[in-house]
């Protein structure tokens, strides 16, 4: 049974996590044919403040344009 935890800072909404549900299971069943009714998929969100050691690590968001095509 394949397992994946994601761990990702911020939220996602119910559409969002179904489709990364999707794209991982058809992932796995094209790259290492395992059925998509047996991946286990966990998706953490974390606050956007993360400690490392003794300091934090704070995020910013931005949107990121795509790049032009040549």
């Amino acid at each position: 049974m394949p397992y994946i935890n994601l761990k990702l800072v911020g939220k996602l909404n119910k559409e969002q996590k179904e489709k990364i549900a999707k794209e991982f299971s058809d992932t796995l069943l094209k790259v290492a044919r395992k059925p998509k009714d047996s991946l286990y998929l966990v998706i953490d969100e974390v606050n956007e403040k993360l400690g490392d050691g003794s300091i934090f690590l704070e995020f910013s968001f931005r949107k990121i344009e795509p790049s032009p095509s040549f």
